[in-house]
């Protein structure tokens, strides 16, 4: 771990159950530093917003597409919105998870001093260069803590040209999705809908570029984006 790792790791209740990892994940109890890991934990349920019972639906619906590389999705079982993220763009301007109301995310989470987040990206990047448009995203919350060219350059250097550039560098954003048990570890992603509510999580990174995530998000888009 660097320097650069903000302090993710205010103490929380135990998790009540462990959920599995992706091969290869290290899974971290409560209180240790998660630079360049992941790990899992309970996802809190809640009676929810009613106004997202459709998400949770959808999530049923595109459960069975939940495999190969995306098989460590958890789906939504109860109605979630998430809180509204609040983080900057690359020009340094206030951005919420409300700007993109009406639009089908994948909300991601990453820090260059997490190896798996890095690994992660060009996948993000393949996502985003063949589903983005008016229907669906991909936003990347860079929450480095010092230096905020560090990410900058890393996305320039490894040519990561189609992924908006977006950062927290105190790291709240983190900290919202950890308060309702939504961020474990890094990297963490949720598959959002047009009303800000929960589809499904994942912690830990995904291959997603490849066949199954794109078949199950277009799924998730519905006819608008040739899914099912």
């Amino acid at each position: 771990m660097t320097n650069d790792m903000p302090d993710l790791t205010s103490p929380k209740p135990a998790a009540t159950r462990r959920i599995p990892l992706a091969i290869g994940a290290v899974v971290i109890g409560v209180g240790i530093g998660f630079a360049g890991f992941y790990g899992l934990g309970a996802l809190k349920q809640s009676s929810g917003d009613p106004a997202c019972r459709g998400a949770v639906t959808l999530a049923q619906k595109i459960a069975p597409l939940a495999h190969g590389e995306v098989a460590a999705l958890t789906m939504a079982t109860s109605p979630l919105r998430l809180p509204d993220l609040a983080f900057a763009d690359a020009d340094g301007q206030p951005r919420k998870l409300s700007d993109w109301r009406g639009k089908t995310v994948l909300v991601n989470l990453w820090a260059t001093w997490c190896v798996p987040c890095r690994k992660e990206m060009p996948a993000l990047e393949q996502l985003q260069t063949k589903l983005a448009g008016a229907n669906f995203e991909v936003v990347a919350i860079n929450i480095d803590t010092r230096d905020p060219d560090k990410p900058r350059k890393f996305l320039q250097d490894a040519n990561l040209t189609r992924l908006g550039y977006f950062n927290d560098p105190k790291a709240k954003a983190f900290q919202d999705l950890k308060g309702i048990g939504r961020a474990i570890g890094m990297p963490t992603s949720m598959l959002v809908d047009g009303q800000g509510c929960e589809i499904a999580t994942i912690a830990g990174p995904a291959e997603w570029g490849s066949e199954d995530a794109v078949k199950l998000i277009k799924a998730a888009l519905g006819p608008a984006a040739g899914g099912a």
